[in-house]
C-alpha cells in the first residue's frame, strides 16, 4: 500500500492489490449490512467501524490475508468451533485471500460484536 493519507474506505480499498479489492468490498458490504448504523471511518490507517461512538470492527488487506479485529474473549468463546479452520492471534482473525471469504460468518461476527458493544452502553448508562 502506499504511504499517503487514506481518508476513506473508498480510497483505502482503491490503494490495495487489484486482486485483493473485491475480497475487501465484500468484506466491508458485509459488515455495512450486518450493522447498518455503524459509523464508517479510517482508523489506525485501517476500515473501522464504530456504533454509539464505540469501536465496533477493524480490517485491513496484507499480502496473503484480510484480518478482522478486534476479537473480544466473548467472541472467541461463541465462535470457537467457526473460526477453529483460520488463524486466530491474539484479537485477530486471519482470512487467508486463497479461501472464499466466510462472509456470513464475518456478519454473525459484526452483528455480535454490536450486541457487546450495545449491552456496554446500557450497562454504563445505568450506572
Amino acid at each position: 500500500m502506499p504511504k499517503t493519507t487514506l481518508n476513506s474506505v473508498d480510497a483505502y480499498i482503491a490503494a490495495q492489490p487489484e486482486a485483493t479489492r473485491p475480497m475487501l468490498t465484500s468484506v466491508r458490504n458485509a459488515i455495512r449490512k450486518a450493522v447498518p448504523k455503524a459509523e464508517e471511518s479510517i482508523s489506525y490507517k485501517m476500515p473501522a467501524y464504530k456504533l454509539r461512538a464505540e469501536p465496533l470492527l477493524y480490517f485491513a488487506g496484507w499480502k496473503h490475508h484480510i484480518s478482522l479485529y478486534p476479537l473480544t474473549a466473548t467472541m472467541l468463546a461463541a465462535f470457537k468451533d467457526e473460526i477453529a479452520p483460520y488463524k486466530v492471534h491474539k484479537s485477530t482473525i486471519r482470512f487467508p485471500l486463497s479461501e472464499p471469504t466466510p462472509l456470513k460468518l464475518i456478519a454473525r461476527l459484526a452483528k455480535f460484536r454490536a450486541d457487546e458493544v450495545t449491552q456496554r452502553a446500557k450497562a454504563d448508562s445505568a450506572h
